[in-house]
C-alpha cells in the first residue's frame, strides 16, 4: 500500500511540471494578446510555478528513498525543505506582481482584445483550480507536504486569476484603466500572506513539530485500549516528518515479567497504534516497576492514573 500512494504522489509531482508549463504559456499568451499588466503580473506567477513543479518532484523521489547509513530515519524531512521553497517562490511571485502593477499605477491604461485574453486566462485558472484541489487532497490525504505546499501554491495562482480577471471586468466596463493594476497589487499582498502560511506550517516540520491533537489521542486510545498486563506508560513523545509519524514512549510492567511476555504487549500496542496511526514508526522502552515516571503519562488499563 505504501508503494502504491509513493507511485501516486511521484506521478502527480511529475505530471505537475508539463502542466505548469502549459498554464503559463496561456497566461503569457493571455498578456501577449492584451498588454494588460494585471494579465503580465500573473503569467510572471505561472512562471514561479514551473519552478516550483520540478523542485517538487525531485524533492518528493528523494524524499521517498529508503532509509540508508547516512540517514537512518529516512528522508522525509527533504519534501518540508520543498515546501519551504515553494512558500518562499510565493512572496517572490508576490513581489513580482506588486512591481509590475506599480508600474500600471503610474501609467494606467485599458488592454487591447480584452475579450479574448479574458477567456485565454479564464481557461488557465479552470485547469489550475482543478489541478491545485487535486494535489491538495491527495498531498493531505497521503501526507506529503510537498505535494500539499504546491496545491497551496497553484491555488494562490488560482486566487490571482479571479481577481485580475474581475479587475479587468470592472476596468473594462467603468472604463477606469487604474483598476487593473489596483487589483493586481492586492492580490500580490493576498499572495504574500499565503506564503508566509506556508513557510511556517513547513518550519514547524523541520523543527519536529508534534503530531496533530487528533492524532496524539488516538494513540492514546490505543495504548489505553490495549494495554493489558502494563503497570504505566509515560514520557510519551511525538513528531511527524512527512508521512511518517515517529512515536516512543516508556512501558513499565512487574519486575517479574519475563522478556517474552513484555515483548509481546509491545508488539500488541504497536500493532494497535500502527492501525490509528498508518505509516507510524515506533520505539517503545520496556522498565521494571518501581522506575520513576517522567514525561507525558497515559492511562493504562485496569489502572486509574
Amino acid at each position: 500500500m505504501t508503494d502504491t500512494k509513493n507511485a501516486l504522489v511521484q506521478r502527480l509531482a511529475l505530471w505537475g511540471i508539463p502542466l505548469a508549463i502549459g498554464v503559463m504559456g496561456l497566461k503569457m499568451l493571455a498578456w501577449w494578446v492584451t498588454g494588460s499588466v494585471a494579465l503580465l503580473s500573473d503569467g510572471l506567477e505561472s512562471s514561479v510555478n514551473v519552478t516550483a513543479a520540478f523542485i517538487a518532484y525531485f524533492v518528493i523521489r528523494y524524499a521517498q528513498r529508503p532509509a540508508d547509513d547516512d540517514h537512518q530515519f529516512g528522508h522525509h524531512k527533504a519534501e518540508y525543505i520543498s515546501a519551504v521553497i515553494e512558500g518562499v517562490l510565493i512572496v517572490v511571485a508576490a513581489l513580482l506582481i506588486v512591481k509590475e502593477a506599480w508600474g500600471g499605477l503610474m501609467e494606467p491604461r485599458l488592454p487591447d482584445a480584452p475579450v479574448l485574453g479574458l477567456a485565454i486566462n479564464a481557461l488557465a485558472g479552470v485547469i489550475n483550480a482543478a489541478w491545485a484541489t487535486l494535489l491538495i487532497r491527495i498531498g493531505t490525504s497521503h501526507r506529503s507536504p510537498a505535494l500539499k505546499a504546491d496545491g497551496h501554491h497553484i491555488m494562490s495562482d488560482v486566487v490571482t486569476s479571479v481577481g485580475v480577471l474581475i479587475g479587468l471586468v470592472l476596468a473594462i466596463i467603468t472604463g477606469y484603466a487604474i483598476l487593473d493594476p489596483l487589483l493586481a497589487i492586492i492580490v500580490g499582498i493576498n499572495i504574500l500572506y499565503q506564503g508566509g502560511k506556508v513557510i511556517s506550517h513547513s518550519v514547524g516540520g523541520l523543527m519536529d513539530r508534534a503530531v496533530e491533537p487528533e492524532e496524539e489521542a488516538a494513540i492514546k486510545a490505543a495504548i489505553t485500549a490495549h494495554s493489558a498486563g502494563v503497570l504505566d506508560v509515560h514520557d510519551l513523545r511525538t513528531r511527524r516528518a512527512g508521512a511518517v509519524a515517529f512515536i516512543d514512549f516508556h512501558l513499565v510492567v512487574p519486575a517479574s515479567m519475563t522478556v517474552i511476555a513484555a515483548h509481546a504487549i509491545c508488539d500488541r500496542l504497536e500493532d494497535a497504534i500502527k492501525e490509528a496511526i498508518p505509516g507510524a514508526s515506533l520505539a517503545i522502552h520496556v522498565e521494571p516497576e518501581g522506575e520513576r515516571a517522567h514525561g507525558m503519562k497515559v492511562q493504562v488499563e485496569g489502572h486509574e492514573q
